[in-house]
């Protein structure tokens, strides 16, 4: 599954119908793991959708004199937990303002990532950036190395730590005033049938 968070950074439609969307996967997986015998049939959810994402909730601490970034739409921030017995799923997207240089951001983010494991650095043109992650069965439970994706080249810097299932990223970008810099906490964490978020 791959989550383009320059969209649902952007996106026009409600937080509801991103969920709903969310849920049609999720009724199917219930489906495939209930046997025809079981009388049960239900799928029991719960489900967290709310703007109240920071960089606490995305387990980094903020940069120092950082603003949260607002439009007029206060579109920039979003924090969604979708939990099944078929799968799970945490997104937390909060994006910031400096008026510190993007390589400023950039060092500062790559220290306080190490806590999460070997950082990677990847360079990318597209704005926000995607994040990968796949909702591992109990067949695969082995969580997939972070990569970069694309040809690796542009002037927005991803740092990303954790393993494709449990990650947290930082893109940062020039302002587009041309004075500071933009950045977004990513944190993605998603399980298949086994554990908890």
């Amino acid at each position: 599954m791959r989550i383009p968070i320059r969209l649902l950074a952007r996106m026009h439609l409600s937080f509801a119908v991103f969920a709903a969307l969310l849920l049609l996967p999720a009724r199917r997986a219930a489906a495939q793991n209930t046997n025809s015998d079981d009388q049960d049939k239900n799928l029991d959810i719960q489900l967290h959708v709310g703007k109240d994402a920071d960089a606490q909730k995305v387990g980094l601490p903020l940069y120092p004199g950082a603003r949260l970034k607002h439009d007029e739409e206060n579109q920039k921030r979003a924090n969604f937990a979708l939990l099944t017995g078929a799968f799970g799923m945490k997104l937390v997207v909060a994006n910031y303002d400096s008026g510190d240089a993007p390589g400023k951001v950039i060092a500062y983010y790559r220290e306080q990532l190490k806590r999460y494991g070997r950082v990677l650095e990847c360079r990318t043109q597209e704005s926000g950036g995607d994040v990968h992650a796949s909702v591992h069965t109990q067949e695969s439970q082995d969580s997939k190395q972070l990569k970069c994706d694309g040809d690796n080249a542009g002037n927005i810097v991803e740092l990303k730590a954790g393993t494709e299932d449990n990650q947290h990223v930082v893109s940062v970008e020039p302002s587009e005033t041309g004075k500071g810099s933009t950045f977004a906490l990513v944190y993605l964490f998603t399980r298949g049938k086994q554990g908890d978020i």
